[in-house]
């Protein structure tokens, strides 16, 4: 997945300070399929990292599951919770806002959370660029996204002066980042299992971030506007911010049979196997693209993950099954090893302490 890159990186420069620091860390993560595998296989087998993941159970694809739960390093645990990604999220937020706790297991985050992540996928957006726009002149970014931590690595590159006309925030029907951009209309719906799970989330962690840019890093008033959201479930962006927010983002969602058509026309027309993500991607940027049409910008849409990730999802709609790359060749296979928890932080934090029982 798109998350790899980043997270190799993120993995090292870990490495690299704890053993300088003669110091471990607990690194404690929740997943919506993509990043718990790419983050038990970046901290895979290191000696001064506990890595331990938190996934929806039942909500990610098999392959993704199996990602997490088939990798044998001692010091990597999967943990299966009842509940959404959002309540996983919500859980490593409670976790690190337990301060006790935070303390006596020495707690990190490998999540968009992380500002690592963010920074080390800045990268993709220059490299594009370069490919696409040798010149310098200015490009198009479209980007499934569902927790907005992919999408804000772009923003930042625009801050940092890369030739970003806009960014297009793709939604699959998980579409609150979608109804806040285009509507200010920023609250929550139950979410809905789609054939894209990475992206079934309803509260997304950075787009806090971006607000805090936009209302002059008003720390206060961030914390307000989220103070209300998370009380009533819903907020009004007021229409001064959003004028901000819409100079540099647009937005669009794209239904599961939306999805599915881009997959079967990306196949029969150009020979390119998309996962479901990746489509909700291609899907909306051709309807910005065929709404706002100046036929001088280019669009690049960011792909998220292998097809072989979702292989029935991309059968169903190209009639072809995509097979896994050889390294993963006999994941299926694998045994799986993981724990199961209710949505509950003491439970969690239990769980954790085991953890680094036996490590001890």
């Amino acid at each position: 997945a798109f998350k790899d890159v980043a997270l190799q990186l993120v993995g090292r420069l870990f490495d690299h300070v704890l053993t300088a620091r003669g110091s471990s860390v607990t690194i404690l993560g929740a997943t919506s399929g993509d990043t718990g595998s790419a983050a038990m296989d970046a901290f895979s087998g290191l000696s001064r990292a506990q890595c331990v993941i938190l996934f929806p159970d039942g909500r990610t694809s098999d392959i993704q599951r199996r990602q997490m739960t088939t990798i044998a390093a001692p010091n990597c645990h999967a943990v299966a919770v009842d509940g959404t990604f959002d309540d996983c999220q919500d859980l490593v937020k409670a976790a690190f806002g337990d301060e006790e706790f935070r303390t006596e297991v020495g707690l990190s985050a490998v999540n968009s959370i992380n500002w690592g992540r963010v920074m080390a996928q800045v990268v993709y957006y220059v490299s594009a660029h370069l490919e696409v726009s040798p010149e310098g002149t200015e490009v198009d970014f479209c980007v499934p996204t569902g927790n907005f931590g992919n999408v804000l690595a772009g923003w930042v590159a625009k801050r940092m002066g890369l030739p970003i006309r806009r960014l297009v925030v793709a939604s699959n029907r998980n579409d609150i980042l979608t109804r806040t951009i285009n509507d200010g209309d920023m609250s929550t719906n139950e979410v809905v299992p789609t054939t894209s799970p990475s992206m079934d989330i309803q509260v997304s962690s950075n787009f806090e971030r971006l607000l805090f840019e936009v209302l002059g890093r008003d720390g206060s008033a961030v914390s307000a506007m989220l103070g209300e959201f998370r009380g009533d479930g819903s907020v009004t962006v007021p229409s001064e911010i959003l004028d901000r927010i819409r100079a540099d983002f647009d937005a669009g969602r794209l239904s599961d049979d939306g999805a599915a058509d881009v997959i079967e026309r990306m196949h029969e027309d150009h020979g390119v196997l998309l996962d479901p993500h990746s489509a909700v991607g291609v899907g909306v940027a051709e309807r910005i693209l065929a709404r706002t049409p100046d036929g001088a910008t280019p669009m690049v849409c960011l792909a998220t993950a292998h097809p072989a990730k979702f292989p029935d999802a991309v059968f169903a709609a190209s009639g072809v099954r995509p097979t896994l790359p050889a390294k993963l060749g006999d994941l299926l296979e694998l045994p799986e090893h993981f724990d199961h928890v209710p949505d509950d932080l003491d439970r969690v934090e239990e769980l954790v302490r085991r953890v680094l029982a036996v490590r001890d």
